[in-house]
């Protein structure tokens, strides 16, 4: 087995390989314009694409997606381990291990820390290559229908319903009003994704297939809020994922933000992840949602010693939902 950098080539086999080793991913199929999205158009850099290779078929890919933290106001290179794959028939092999270590050296000196939201069954492998279980990051819900919830899989599947909100990239468009609210926003202490209009707009204007919308609030004729979602499929259930909310640490805001996400979109459920202490949460609590009992499980490696907040330290992170899921 030889490990190699992707080339454009090589698209259509890993694509395959993708849906092979992980199924149809957040759209469900994978697509060339989403994988492109994510690898290449990311506003951070192009990902790290690293092919395995056995009698010149692609066997096994390793993704690290280009990221950036700030850490205390303190910018930090990160990236993130994604699209993690093995073929089947070579599965067990040590395609994972041997992708992972000739990436790790690939980036050193470059990268100051990798993070993930691993699946159950790569997690090992990540922690036996020195990851370090930072915890499950909590999720809340707002539950619309109760007793199809609790039918789970048993409820009757529901034809998606009409979103009463404009795609996300009208909402994008205006320079001026983004860019002042963006300047409202508190700066967390934690370890967080900078808010850029660069990334917004790529984030949830440019994403493919993803769908996703938006409902904003005004005061005074200017942009006092802006809430970003998409409607998915759970099963038979319907979920709105709420990925971004921005008031300006205003909770009156935030909780009318969410109330409106609530009536654009009649769906069973309504997730959504607010950093602990924060106007979000006090938002969400005050809108109905409660806590999940599951959550996404978050593992990070430091490549660099003396990070601070200390990665390792779930109350460190202040992530929105919307840098969590789809990746």
């Amino acid at each position: 087995m030889s490990v190699r950098p992707f080339v454009e080539g090589d698209l259509p086999h890993v694509l395959d390989l993708l849906e092979a080793s992980l199924g149809g991913g957040p759209t469900g199929r994978r697509s060339a314009e989403l994988f492109r999205w994510k690898h290449f158009d990311n506003p951070f850099g192009p990902s790290l694409l690293l092919v395995a290779e056995h009698e010149a078929r692609p066997v096994g890919l390793r993704a690290f997606m280009r990221w950036r933290l700030q850490a205390a106001g303190r910018p930090l290179r990160a990236v993130r381990a994604v699209d993690t794959a093995t073929h089947p028939d070579y599965q067990g092999m040590g395609v994972f291990s041997r992708l992972t270590r000739v990436a790790l050296d690939a980036m050193a000196g470059e990268v100051d820390l990798v993070f993930n939201t691993p699946n159950d069954k790569s997690g090992p492998g990540y922690l036996k290559l020195g990851w370090r279980e930072v915890g499950r990051v909590p999720v809340v819900v707002r539950v619309r229908r109760p007793l199809r919830l609790a039918a789970g899989r048993r409820a009757r599947a529901r034809r998606e319903p009409p979103v009463a909100a404009a795609p996300a990239v009208r909402s994008l468009g205006a320079t001026g009003p983004l860019a002042r609210l963006l300047e409202q926003e508190p700066r967390p202490p934690g370890l967080a994704t900078p808010r850029t209009i660069e990334y917004l707009r790529w984030r949830y204007g440019a994403a493919p297939l993803l769908g996703y919308r938006a409902v904003t609030e005004e005061s005074g004729g200017d942009l006092a809020g802006l809430a970003m979602f998409r409607v998915r499929r759970r099963g038979r259930l319907l979920e709105a994922t709420i990925t971004e909310v921005l008031a300006g640490g205003d909770a009156g805001t935030a909780r009318r933000l969410l109330r409106r996400v609530a009536a654009a979109a009649p769906t069973d459920h309504l997730t959504l992840h607010a950093p602990a202490r924060s106007s979000l949460a006090r938002a969400a609590m005050g809108s109905g949602f409660l806590p999940s009992p599951a959550g996404i499980r978050l593992v990070a490696k430091p490549l660099v010693p003396g990070i601070q907040p200390d990665p390792s330290d779930l109350g460190a992170w202040e992530l929105s939902l919307g840098d969590l899921e789809v990746f």
